[in-house]
């Protein structure tokens, strides 16, 4: 998918999802789609600092366990 066609079909959701709301329905879907984005930012910048380039690294044993999973003690 070329950059520009990701651009059109990124509006073209944020159109549909707004279609038909107020503008605090719209207000609040923002800020849910913020915060989705910034939390899959932050574990993807965890992953990356430390899980390096493990493959078999799961990150969601960080997130629901809150530590390094034992596996990646145990190295």
């Amino acid at each position: 998918m070329q950059s520009c066609e990701l651009v059109t079909l990124v509006s073209s959701i944020a159109c549909c999802l707004a279609q038909g709301r107020t503008a605090e329905e719209i207000a609040l879907l923002s800020c849910i789609f913020n915060q989705l984005g910034d939390t899959l930012e932050t574990l993807a910048a965890h992953q990356a600092l430390c899980c390096g380039n493990d493959k078999n690294d799961n990150i969601n044993d960080d997130i629901f366990f809150g530590f390094q999973s034992e596996r990646r003690r145990e190295r």
